[in-house]
């Protein structure tokens, strides 16, 4: 499918798609008010774990090809890009206690709310990646670029355990470029085909249960 049919698809969804963005300001913005004391303690465990700050501001590609710095808790030493792959691989040494728990349980991705909030991103849509990789994509692939990128969706909870997979790859990176990131682009795509209100809901209840059962 070319960018001219993804184009049409979103065009004919354009209520929905108003819908969808004021959901995500809705539940943003309260989930925000009333999690800020889970959002406080998660805070201080990341200080008194490890010194630096408490969020990780990696640059992301969104919406539009339109570049922007991710509101991620911080769940590795500082410095961590500096030190290693842009990916993450098994029990990686760069990650901190207090990070693993994180990680796992995925509440370092609340920090997302703020993006969420401000028109950056989306509850649902394609993960939003680093322009190294964005940068490989075919015309066929940028068409994920369409959409506001999502906190979660298909590709998020069928590689919710990239890291192990990645872990017995000889060349990790070359795995995640050759196969992985193909893989989760089709996921996008499908939700591109699908996008809508209740297409976000059936998938943010998806990812809770996925989290649950891990």
């Amino acid at each position: 499918m070319n960018n001219m049919d993804i184009a049409a698809v979103l065009a004919k969804r354009r209520p929905q798609l108003a819908l969808k963005r004021l959901m995500d300001v809705v539940i943003s913005g309260c989930a925000l008010l009333v999690l800020w004391p889970l959002l406080l303690l998660i805070a201080l465990a990341i200080k008194i774990d490890d010194p630096g700050p408490v969020f990780y501001r990696q640059v992301r590609v969104g919406r539009n090809g339109k570049e922007f710095r991710i509101f991620k808790f911080r769940t590795m030493v500082v410095d961590a890009d500096k030190k290693g792959l842009q990916i993450t691989v098994g029990r990686d040494s760069r990650i901190t206690r207090v990070g693993a728990f994180l990680r796992k349980t995925k509440l370092d991705e609340l920090a997302q709310l703020l993006n969420v909030l401000v028109g950056e991103m989306s509850f649902v849509g394609p993960r939003p990646e680093v322009p190294k990789y964005v940068d490989l994509y075919t015309p066929y692939q940028r068409q994920v670029l369409l959409v506001r990128p999502g906190i979660t969706d298909y590709a998020s909870i069928a590689y919710r355990n990239e890291n192990d997979l990645l872990e017995g790859a000889q060349d990790p990176e070359r795995m995640y470029i050759d196969e992985i990131m193909p893989a989760k682009i089709e996921l996008n795509m499908k939700y591109l085909h699908e996008i809508s209100p209740l297409a976000d809901i059936r998938l943010i209840l998806s990812t809770v249960v996925a989290v649950i059962k891990d």
